[in-house]
């Protein structure tokens, strides 16, 4: 199952928008226009579908308050902040499931976070629609959404499961390195890769072996010399760790630790196992980090490739899905592939009244252009002339 549509209103840079949604999606636009924050609207369902700690409060304490996650463009301080998203098994399928959360900060007394409209469809058929008599004659119940309820979930349960299994993942390689000495707190779901040895170390033995050999033969196209990834526990104080092969003009090669390797293959191996980990949407920042234009330009078919459908039940049937990958980019060449369709390419362009996302195939030029055989990096907007950045950056006299 995939987002194939997400509409947001007042939610942080975007007053009112409605997005369109594939299998992929490459997120561009101008520094500070919205791109993390889109992402952070599906981030912000998993948080509140999440049943260990999870729920509605839970999910905008972590961001501080609804006043700072409604739109500093929305026309009044008091309107609700609205999440829709419709569910589908493919892109190009109907729409199954219809999900609505909207909530809002009563005016007065303890200024509670309270379910403005809660609805719930499926193919058309209503399932929930919140507030309902028992709301309001309590509404203590609206503090909570139905969704993070298993009580009030059961007809729907298929889709807090699928916001659960959401992945965020933007990994810095000194963490995966150096996480057990730094120690400390972590972040929820670990989306910095702080536990990546441990969240590799306690997958099934055969299932860690299938993975990490996918794993290596996928950077063997980009990185020639490594034959070989393995996993490993220290032989003193059992911590885990990642090594690789790489072939040299010894007889089997060097190994080395995850102290050893560069940044760009750490990156690569845990966005690469995020992909092969779970079904859910996965979410990427700027994957191009790190890398080199070579591998840049080879990464956007590596993400395709191993998102390939993998064999999942639903109810009494069993069905191929691919998992969906939704990323921001900064990166032309990353678009540099002809297989990357123009409905694929979202494009955040800031504004007075909020951020409006666009598709690449909503401009009719460039429609025309990519029709022609053009790929979408060599004619991706990602930077209108409106926000350039001056040569000088202002410093001249």
């Amino acid at each position: 199952m995939i987002i194939t549509r997400l509409k947001l209103e007042n939610w942080r840079n975007f007053t009112e928008v409605d997005i369109p949604l594939r299998d992929r999606a490459f997120i561009i636009g101008p520094n500070a226009s919205g791109k993390s924050n889109l992402l952070d609207a599906i981030r912000f369902l998993r948080d509140v579908a999440n049943r260990d700690g999870g729920g509605l409060q839970t999910a905008v304490r972590r961001r501080g308050s609804v006043r700072e996650i409604r739109s500093l463009a929305s026309h009044s301080g008091s309107a609700a902040v609205a999440i829709e998203t419709h569910l589908s098994r493919d892109a190009d399928e109907p729409v199954e499931w219809v999900y609505r959360l909207a909530f809002i900060v009563e005016r007065s007394g303890n200024l509670r976070i309270l379910v403005q409209e809660e609805t719930v469809r499926r193919n058309g058929e209503t399932l929930i629609s919140r507030p309902d008599e028992d709301d309001v004659n309590d509404t203590e119940r609206l503090t909570a959404t139905a969704l993070e309820q298993i009580s009030s979930n059961r007809q729907f349960r298929e889709i807090a499961d699928f916001f659960n299994e959401v992945t965020y993942l933007h990994l810095v390689p000194q963490l995966v390195r150096y996480g057990t000495e730094i120690g400390g707190n972590r972040l929820e779901n670990d989306p910095l890769g702080q536990g990546f040895l441990e969240r590799i170390a306690s997958a099934p033995t055969q299932t860690r072996k299938s993975r990490l050999s996918k794993i290596a033969t996928a950077l063997s196209h980009i990185v020639p010399q490594l034959a070989e990834i393995a996993f490993e526990r220290d032989e003193i104080n059992g911590q885990p760790h990642l090594k690789a092969r790489f072939n040299n003009w010894r007889q089997h090669g060097v190994w080395q630790r995850e102290d050893q390797l560069s940044d760009g293959t750490l990156r690569l191996i845990g966005l690469f196992w995020a992909l092969l980990e779970r079904s859910g949407p996965l979410l990427l920042e700027e994957p191009e980090i790190s890398l080199n234009r070579d591998i840049v330009l080879k990464l956007a078919p590596l993400i395709y490739r191993l998102s390939q459908p993998g064999r999942r039940r639903n109810g009494g049937t069993r069905h191929n899905e691919r998992r969906q990958v939704i990323l921001t980019t900064h990166s032309s060449d990353l678009l540099c592939d002809y297989g990357i369709a123009g409905e694929e390419v979202l494009y955040i362009a800031p504004g007075k009244g909020g951020s409006v996302v666009k598709t690449m195939a909503d401009d009719p030029g460039r429609r025309k252009v990519l029709e022609a055989g053009v790929m979408p990096g060599e004619i991706a907007p990602f930077r209108s002339m409106e926000y350039q950045i001056p040569l000088d950056l202002g410093l001249s006299e």
